[in-house]
């Protein structure tokens, strides 16, 4: 089968292929797994922290993508949740081990034990993989494979986050950078809280008119004041600017969420400027997001497939992975990016 796969950490700067075409056997299912024919996988801003070594696979090389979407082709030993043929999402979740306190307790996303798809496993750039059945999704029928992709990552990872903001209705919601995850979250927000305004911090014109076209009350730089004080804020930058920016615009009592597996360190510096009284203090907060539950996939498909919600897209084939990839290092970005395998 054909893969593209990372055998070396770089930084895209440098290295702008970081992922190398090969032809390798496609994998075996092993008991309770399912064998997927790959038809879609999105491109996801974790996939850069893998390659530049942020977040860097325990081993190489490694088959990126955790946005996947296709059919299964053959059940492994006792694996029968699934009918051949049916179609099958692949999420960040690969494995957690089933027996912590945190997985007894539906926080799966936090046991130690957590396997991350495309990372601590082959993932979804490639022609087929494998998962285990428990840890696979059925996908609503009102989505193209393409449309599925981003919900599974960028869509449940911004459902988890907007949750986390404890939003309610009426309410301002502030996002911090526009790509994949927030574009998914400005549209749910505006079905789940009608009542709320949604303000949008974008680097670049053509983000900022974007969000705007979706719905956005305001929309302006990433180190700009919004007009009105902001009641929950998901940051989905790898900067750390934006964050202090972000506090600056918060309410008294209000949240701010952390939507980034880990954070570069180009402007950490940034850091240095927080003012207690101005950015902290009157019980603001800051909460991380970690990874996604099985559960957030499955409400989430849910949810966007009542609304329903339609991810903007971009497509590219298996082997154009790289140029995907440093679109969204320079942040060219309208929507989601997915790779797109089969018809």
């Amino acid at each position: 089968m054909k893969a593209m796969m990372l055998k070396q950490l770089c930084n895209l700067a440098e290295n702008r292929s970081p992922l190398v075409p090969v032809e390798m056997a496609p994998p075996v299912p092993g008991a309770g797994e399912v064998l997927v024919r790959v038809s879609a996988c999105g491109v996801c801003h974790t996939e850069l922290d893998e390659i530049e070594g942020r977040t860097p696979p325990p081993a190489l090389p490694v088959v990126p993508g955790h946005q996947v979407v296709g059919r299964v082709v053959q059940n492994g030993p006792g694996a029968g949740r699934f009918r051949v043929g049916e179609r099958v999402g692949i999420a960040w979740i690969s494995a957690a081990c089933g027996r912590c306190r945190y997985c007894r307790n539906g926080e799966e996303n936090l046991c130690e034990g957590f396997v991350a798809t495309g990372r601590d496993v082959h993932g979804g750039y490639a022609e087929f993989m494998t998962v285990a059945q428990d840890f696979g999704h059925r996908i609503p029928e009102t989505f193209t494979d393409c449309e599925a992709a981003p919900l599974l990552c960028a869509g449940a990872i911004g459902w988890r986050s907007l949750r986390l903001t404890g939003l309610k209705n009426g309410q301002n919601l502030g996002l911090t950078g526009f790509g994949a995850s927030a574009h998914l979250v400005l549209k749910t927000a505006r079905h789940k809280f009608p009542g709320s305004k949604v303000f949008v911090f974008a680097r670049s014109p053509r983000e900022q008119a974007f969000a705007l076209e979706l719905g956005a009350v305001w929309a302006g730089g990433s180190q700009e004041a919004a007009p009105e004080k902001l009641h929950g804020i998901i940051d989905t930058t790898p900067a750390w600017k934006p964050v202090v920016a972000a506090l600056d615009n918060l309410a008294a009592g209000g949240r701010l969420v952390i939507n980034a597996i880990r954070k570069e360190e180009a402007d950490k510096d940034a850091l240095l400027a927080l003012d207690y009284p101005r950015h902290l203090w009157m019980e603001k907060e800051i909460k991380s997001v970690a990874n996604v539950a099985r559960q957030d996939v499955r409400e989430f498909l849910q949810v966007a497939a009542e609304i329903p919600l339609k991810p903007e897209v971009q497509e590219y084939r298996l082997e154009d992975a790289n140029t995907a990839l440093v679109e969204l290092k320079e942040g060219k970005i309208r929507g989601a990016k997915v790779l797109g395998l089969h018809p």
